[in-house]
């Protein structure tokens, strides 16, 4: 990858402030070990741990490591990723998972990666290091919904579902979360395509969770809950598309069981299946009206997403805002 002005940038990284963003519950056999290393490979930067709702000792050995403890009591990760992007303000966010998977050390080099090529997202591509560490219904079902919303959404990212994130204050300032549980990931990936803001990927090592630690992510029950969010994102963003898609299926069938009563017409005179010719009919007063409302709701969807733009126009690229005020 070309990168030009190498010196500056990192100048300029050096001087940002950095807030590291740990969502967590019942984390308590690794949150220590993810604030101490986070501590290590970012010195400078705040770290975060919100608690949500933990009935071991996860906030004790969070302050004890070090970091400022905050609690967030609607359950859901979601709702503490929108707890923690409205209370902290910093010039770039890392996010990450309390588990300790994710590669602490890979945290600068995320960084630089942001500034240096000015983006608003990097996205750490999980490469697993140990076979535990990655377990094969995960992988295939992020695969599957990767895939999903890269056809829905357009060219998408290579791991969709991951916990590791770094942002610009823009990106996080402009996002609406509304997810609730662990579909805030594909909301924040359905957000960048969006706005169409420049975003990458970082390759990170990711480990297996330490001895005490268990995984809170149900493959089945979350991937059904990712693929509606996926669903409903597609509806509210892609409304003409979607209600579209509907009425022509209708409007098809409707022309399908109407067919027939033209042809008998045209041959007798008469309508001898007049429950059929209602149905005809109302299928397709029910396409036009599906389209109808498919096209009033374009209009709006593109209102909204002119309002996130110049919510995250509002916001200067961390370069520029360190360089003017230099």
């Amino acid at each position: 990858m070309l990168r030009t002005d190498t010196g500056a940038e990192a100048e300029i990284a050096s001087r940002l402030g950095v807030a590291v963003l740990i969502p967590c519950y019942n984390e308590e056999a690794a949150i220590g070990k993810v604030v101490a290393d986070f501590r290590a490979a970012l010195p400078d930067a705040e770290i975060y741990v919100y608690d949500n709702n933990s009935t071991d000792r996860t906030m004790e050995m969070a302050a004890a490591a070090g970091a400022v403890v905050r609690r967030e009591l609607h359950q859901g990760k979601g709702r503490v990723v929108r707890r923690m992007f409205t209370d902290i303000d910093a010039d770039i966010y890392v996010m990450v998972d309390g588990d300790a998977t994710y590669d602490a050390p890979s945290a600068g080099a995320m960084i630089e990666r942001l500034v240096g090529d000015r983006l608003d997202m990097v996205v750490a591509v999980r490469v697993d290091s140990e076979e535990a560490a990655y377990r094969p219904g995960h992988r295939t079902g992020n695969w599957l919904l990767t895939g999903f919303v890269s056809m829905v959404f357009g060219e998408t990212f290579t791991d969709m579902l991951s916990g590791y994130r770094v942002f610009t204050r823009r990106f996080v300032k402009s996002f609406p979360a509304l997810s609730g549980g662990f579909e805030i990931e594909t909301e924040l990936t359905v957000h960048a395509l969006e706005l169409e803001v420049p975003v990458g990927e970082f390759r990170t090592p990711y480990y297996a969770r330490p001895e005490g630690s268990a995984s809170k992510l149900n493959t089945w029950r979350d991937g059904f809950r990712i693929l509606r969010t996926i669903l409903k994102l597609y509806r509210s963003e892609r409304p003409l598309p979607f209600f579209g898609a509907i009425g022509v299926s209708l409007g098809i069938a409707s022309v399908g069981f109407a067919i027939p009563l033209f042809v008998t017409y045209f041959r007798e005179g008469l309508v001898p299946r007049v429950p059929t010719a209602m149905l005809s009919t109302g299928l397709m007063l029910l396409a036009f009206l599906l389209i109808a409302v498919g096209i009033v709701l374009d209009t709006v969807t593109r209102g909204r997403r002119e309002l996130k733009l110049l919510s995250y126009l509002a916001q200067r690229a961390p370069a520029e805002e360190r360089r003017r005020g230099a």
